[in-house]
């Protein structure tokens, strides 16, 4: 009989361990639904409604007693049953040797200290069954996605990010060109914006760029633009929409007629998602200008462009610098040229043709029967022998304003060509030779062409070896010769000697505008030599670059006074920053500002320290 009422009571107990594990492992499974004060609610009603009467009182089967009486069998029990259930009636049991003396206070201490040890067991292996289980819960959670309601930072940043939503959708209602580029909205943002477009017959250019966009948010995108033939201009640059966005972005296009310009520059864009849009532009007779710069599109993407151009008859740029096109793919693109009459502008830098794929592009571009106005093939590694052809088409285009030849390597040997090909040419404004190991002779070739030459506004030669040589024949035709009114001489190597042709030259000029001689070692005495050149009443020249050129006070205090000097001066931009000024130096700049200022009625000259 003692045996078996014994293990009533330890049956009792270790049957409602696995029901209190189950109560906490449900409850850490359904946070999203209860709060933690909730969970603890229920496993504390789950303990007391299996409470048991003992002796005349109520035990939960944690309570230190129950526990302690339920594994001592040397115990007098006396259990009652619930009222509600059985009638009332007791159980009594007293072993032989409870007969024959009274518990000890020892034993009692015994019993007492036996039954605390075993509540704190079990209270402490709750606690750690229930943290383990919530933790684990948790961590789910938040790898999944899922807000905690009992987290007050994720409900303020919940309410924050749809705010800021909801202010995103405003602007889309309310202006005409919204930049929303760098706001990490990402995919669900933009299926929330995307609604804001279907129909919008206000807003006109979208900067979506740089917002963590992949093809999932472009689906949304997708469905809504084609009803929006109002948007002319949509930037998606800086999303990593890969060749899956590229395919939703062509579907949607092919049935868009409002959409003028595409930017799709760094978007992970590969082959697949350059012959999607390809097969788009085949069908879509209203985009003009497409961006496709720094994706790593390769030869058979260039080749499917180059296609498209055979049958479009809108478009008007292409951009595809920095991808992987290589001389397969400036030959593939060039047979596209030769078919093509819409476009304007091209644009592969940065794609390592090489001699070979400017020899062909150029074949190309000389077919082409419509109006090249821009070409930019810089850093492409073209030498002395792909600046042959580049000349041969520089004296036949009769419409080509723009040539950008920026970091190849034509070297001296190909300056001389392109030169020759400048006293023939009547339409170029701007070219970019900067970087192209060009030294004084090169620099020779291109002075005499300016002789004949009065179309030439603008003129790159920084980060060439020119020289104080070099400077000094540009510098004599440049002060009576050419139309020159951008002249950019930085990292030319003209130290102090060369500079001071610059100055000379500077009196006489009445063309130059804008005069960059950054890096140049110039120094106080180079300074002090412009100052001299600046008391002179200059008309034309506005801006003036003398960064990073080791300029100290002295060349500083030359500059302020030469400023203050001039009756009429026309200059209102001077940048010295990166040089060794104090505040003496630049305080005397700043006066020599200020005094401009009085003198002619609050004219206004930058200068930057």
């Amino acid at each position: 009989m003692a045996s078996s009422l014994c293990d009533l009571h330890h049956n009792q107990i270790t049957s409602y361990l696995p029901c209190i594990s189950a109560q906490v492992r449900l409850n850490a499974y359904t946070v999203n639904g209860q709060t933690m004060r909730s969970m603890l609610n229920l496993q504390h009603r789950a303990l007391s409604s299996h409470s048991a009467y003992v002796g005349g009182a109520v035990f939960s089967p944690l309570h230190p007693n129950y526990l302690a009486r339920g594994h001592m069998k040397a115990r007098l029990w006396a259990v009652r049953a619930d009222s509600s259930r059985r009638d009332s009636q007791q159980l009594y049991y007293r072993p032989e040797s409870m007969k024959a003396a009274a518990p000890t206070a020892s034993g009692k201490f015994i019993g007492f200290a036996v039954g605390a040890g075993l509540v704190l067991a079990v209270v402490f292996a709750l606690v750690k069954l229930t943290g383990t289980l919530f933790n684990t819960a948790t961590s789910n959670m938040v790898s999944t996605g899922i807000d905690l309601p009992f987290s007050p930072r994720s409900n303020k940043l919940e309410r924050r990010s749809r705010d800021r939503l909801g202010d995103f959708a405003r602007e889309l209602r309310l202006l005409r060109s919204v930049d929303m580029s760098g706001r990490n909205f990402g995919d669900e943002g933009l299926i929330f914006l995307a609604e804001g477009l279907a129909f919008n017959q206000n807003v006109e250019e979208v900067d979506f760029s740089a917002n963590g966009i992949t093809a999932v948010g472009l689906k949304a995108l997708s469905d809504v633009l084609p009803l929006n033939d109002f948007l002319k201009a949509l930037n998606l640059s800086g999303n990593p929409v890969g060749d899956e966005g590229a395919k939703g972005i062509s579907v949607m296009l092919e049935k868009n007629r409002g959409l003028l310009k595409l930017q799709l520059n760094s978007a992970n864009i590969g082959d697949e998602g350059a012959k999607a849009l390809a097969e788009m532009l085949k069908k879509n007779s209203c985009l003009l200008v497409i961006e496709l710069n720094n994706n790593m599109i390769d030869y058979s993407g260039f080749s499917a462009l180059a296609e498209a151009l055979i049958e479009n008859k809108t478009i008007r740029a292409i951009h595809l610098n920095g991808n992987y096109g290589g001389a397969l793919g400036a030959s593939a693109f060039a047979k596209g040229l030769e078919v093509n009459k819409s476009l304007r502008e091209v644009h592969l830098h940065g794609n390592g043709i090489g001699n070979e794929g400017a020899r062909a592009l150029i074949s190309g571009l000389v077919a082409h029967r419509g109006k090249i106005t821009t070409v930019d093939i810089g850093n492409n590694s073209i030498g002395s022998k792909g600046a042959f052809h580049i000349a041969e088409y520089i004296k036949k285009c009769k419409s080509l304003l723009w040539l950008n030849l920026y970091m190849n390597d034509i070297g001296d040997e190909g300056t001389e060509k392109i030169a020759k090909a400048l006293k023939q040419n009547g339409t170029l404004t701007t070219i970019d030779l900067g970087g192209n190991n060009i030294h004084a002779v090169g620099a020779s070739h291109l002075a005499e062409a300016l002789k004949d030459n009065s179309v030439l506004t603008s003129l790159e030669l920084s980060y060439n070896p020119i020289g104080p040589e070099g400077i000094k024949a540009l510098a004599e035709v440049l002060k009576f010769s050419g139309n020159i009114q951008i002249l950019k001489l930085g990292w030319c190597q003209i130290g102090v000697k060369g500079v001071e042709h610059i100055a000379e030259a500077l009196k006489y000029n009445t063309t130059i505008s804008t005069l960059d001689l950054r890096a140049n070692g110039l120094g106080d005495d180079g300074a002090a030599s412009l100052a001299r050149s600046l008391k002179v009443v200059n008309e034309t020249l506005t801006s003036l670059d003398l960064g990073f050129n080791e300029i100290r006070d002295r060349g500083a205090f030359a500059l302020a006074q030469a400023l203050k000097a001039n009756e009429d001066p026309a200059i209102n931009s001077i940048n010295l920053a990166s040089n060794f000024l104090t505040k003496y130096g630049q305080v005397a700049l700043t006066e020599a500002k200020d005094h401009i200022s009085e003198v002619h009625d609050g004219r206004e000259v930058n200068i930057y320290f």
